[in-house]
């Protein structure tokens, strides 16, 4: 997905609330906003937006010398995920339909996104997503993919998400490998958040091997793009990989709540909508 002129402003904002998580130095915190309007003149629309995320997130860490400012915001997200994993399995183990109910719960998870600019309630976006359409839904080529898939490639969005992850990794029910960040990048998951919301007892934990807050394929590891390469199910979840990889493979599904009106755009869907989309 290329990169709008609407883009420009929220790199800008998502700049500033990150380096006043990293500092209070208001002197750095200008400095970093510098470093990225800096960027500007060399953004080309033919980017997508994860790449230039990745030379943000980097000025953040080099100016502040913080690698990780929104540790705390991942931790507390993770905990209020792990508080309502009674009751979502509750609704996973009930239903007439596992499988799609643990769809649903995944793309709820996907609301804890520190790189948009709202505030939300995981538990809120569980209780409206359970029981909203789907504004694209290709069920029947996504289960038809996971019937025929010796193994799923699952790449991850935020950290606070995968712990609502592990529910869908389990009803599958085929080896699922598991890709996370490289580094801290916004609140995505690293392999340390991984391990801590129980991912490594479902799936093996790969790195992309990228920075990039999306799983960019021309700046990702051997290891990765080999998988990619060789898995017939390719589950994307959120906004950064649905940037990084729409129109990539049609063995690719889109799971995400579309939380930017230029991703809902994209899509073809409204602000908030829910899709499980093919390529």
């Amino acid at each position: 997905m290329q990169t709008s002129l609407d883009c420009i402003p929220c790199f800008m904002r998502q700049a500033l609330k990150a380096g006043r998580l990293a500092t209070t130095d208001e002197r750095l915190q200008k400095e970093l906003l510098d470093a990225v309007a800096a960027m500007v003149p060399g953004i080309s629309p033919e980017m997508t937006p994860p790449e230039i995320g990745d030379g943000i997130y980097r000025d953040v860490s080099r100016l502040t010398g913080v690698e990780d400012p929104f540790r705390e915001l991942k931790d507390a997200n993770m905990q209020e995920a792990f508080d309502l994993m009674p009751e979502v399995l509750e609704a996973v183990s009930n239903a007439a339909d596992p499988l799609m109910t643990a769809v649903r719960v995944a793309i709820a998870g996907n609301v804890i996104d520190h790189g948009v600019g709202r505030s939300f309630s995981v538990r809120d976006a569980v209780d409206q997503v359970l029981h909203q359409p789907f504004a694209i839904l290709d069920e029947h080529s996504f289960r038809t993919r996971l019937e025929e898939a010796p193994f799923v490639l699952y790449v991850g969005d935020n950290a606070g998400e995968s712990v609502f992850d592990t529910l869908l990794i389990r009803e599958l029910q085929k080896p699922v490998v598991f890709a996370v960040r490289d580094v801290a990048v916004i609140n995505d998951v690293t392999r340390q958040d991984a391990v801590a919301s129980g991912i490594g007892d479902v799936a093996r934990i790969v790195s992309t091997g990228s920075s990039a807050p999306g799983a960019v394929l021309d700046r990702c590891s051997g290891e990765f793009l080999d998988l990619f390469d060789r898995a017939e199910l390719v589950i994307s979840k959120g906004q950064g990989n649905y940037e990084a990889l729409s129109g990539t493979s049609d063995k690719v599904f889109f799971l995400l709540r579309a939380k930017c009106p230029v991703i809902a755009d994209h899509l073809g869907v409204d602000v908030d909508d829910i899709v499980l989309k093919q390529g």
